[in-house]
């Protein structure tokens, strides 16, 4: 599996391990992860966005059509291995990754908060982890 992070700044603990886990699965080539605009701070929160476009293997199948709509033809066609809901599907059973918040056919996202309070500081604040994977045909 190839993965790129050139546009990512390697922040956020949730993409780190999903990334983790598409190591594990076999129909997965290659990830691209990238920062999203809409990561921010503001003050008691931190609200940090990442991206991911996955890409999964294909196999060729033959297919049949028609051409000039008389004369049956067959050809080879490269299907994917595996949809975005199948990742969704496998990614549920793991332990720490679960359900996406949503989904979509284009797209799964996930949204984890957590508390962070620093040493010897008496306010901590909240950071919020939005993850949005998005399938081959995400369009870029």
């Amino acid at each position: 599996m190839r993965i790129d992070q050139s546009a990512w700044s390697g922040d956020g603990e949730f993409t780190i391990r999903l990334v983790e886990a598409f190591k594990e699965i076999a129909e997965i080539e290659f990830v691209r992860i990238e920062d999203a605009p809409a990561s921010r701070a503001g003050t008691g929160f931190n609200l940090l966005a990442n991206e991911l476009y996955v890409g999964f293997g294909t196999d060729p199948r033959p297919r049949t059509e028609r051409w000039l709509q008389l004369i049956p033809r067959t050809r080879l066609v490269q299907v994917p291995r595996m949809t975005l809901t199948g990742l969704g599907s496998r990614l549920a059973v793991i332990d720490g990754i679960g359900e996406p918040d949503y989904s979509d056919e284009g797209m799964l996202q996930y949204l984890r908060t957590e508390r962070i309070v620093p040493p010897y500081q008496t306010r901590g604040y909240k950071l919020v982890e939005l993850v949005r994977i998005y399938g081959p045909n995400a369009g870029r």
